[in-house]
């Protein structure tokens, strides 16, 4: 009997655990480039994250690399700008490759898993500010957010960010020249819906522009932390 109980517990624990990963989300962003020396470690590492249900790893091409004699086919400007942000917002005057952005927060130099991972289980045992959820219809998705314990006077951006699962990209020029590589969770757009005050709940609704799969991302304006982060089912 005592058997029985223990196990029915387990099992209750794994699936409310399974739950909140599902919940809340630690997002990690990944600015990489295809001709960057020291970035294959990270991208592999990326792999990894994106098979975690208490991850969104999302990978983020930059061009500043582009001039050493290959253009990253996934490289967005837009990425870079956002790059930069993150470094002002976090006193740094310089940005580089590989570089993990944890929440919007912390960021990780390379792939140093151990790191990483402290950090994430960090955000994981953190208590949650707000709630998202994403439903989609077609190309339409229809968010929902929830206030839970956010602070007083911010504003918050939502966006929600397409990305493939999987490409593939056979490098001939610059630093990685001859290497075959796969990139996980590439993003490919990003869409705008809407500014939040996080008084009450709201709804908010895009229309993507592909079938690729995408996560919602509920941030404080100004590249500040991501409080709330979700698959769209």
């Amino acid at each position: 009997m005592i058997r029985t109980v223990t196990a029915t517990a387990l099992v209750s624990l794994f699936l409310a655990s399974s739950s909140m990963a599902e919940s809340d989300p630690v997002v990690v962003e990944l600015f990489t480039s295809q001709g960057c020396s020291s970035c294959p470690p990270a991208d592999k590492l990326m792999h990894e994250l994106a098979k975690r249900d208490d991850v969104i790893g999302l990978a983020l091409h930059v061009d500043y690399w582009d001039y050493i004699g290959w253009e990253d086919e996934y490289a967005n400007p837009d990425h870079t700008t956002r790059q930069r942000a993150y470094a002002r917002g976090g006193g740094r005057s310089m940005i580089y490759t590989p570089q993990m952005v944890i929440n919007g927060q912390q960021d990780v130099v390379g792939a140093k898993t151990d790191e990483l991972n402290r950090i994430i289980d960090a955000h994981l045992k953190a208590a949650p500010e707000a709630s998202v959820t994403a439903t989609r219809a077609a190309n339409d998705v229809t968010v929902d957010v929830t206030p839970i314990e956010l602070p007083e006077g911010a504003t918050y951006e939502i966006r929600v960010v397409e990305y493939s699962p999987m490409r593939h990209a056979s490098i001939r020029r610059g630093e990685l020249a001859g290497h075959e590589l796969d990139y996980a969770n590439v993003v490919e757009s990003w869409h705008w819906a809407g500014s939040w005050d996080g008084n009450q709940a709201q709804q908010y609704s895009v229309a993507l522009t592909s079938d690729l799969p995408a996560v919602v991302l509920i941030q404080e304006a100004g590249h500040g932390p991501i409080v709330a982060a979700a698959r769209v089912k």
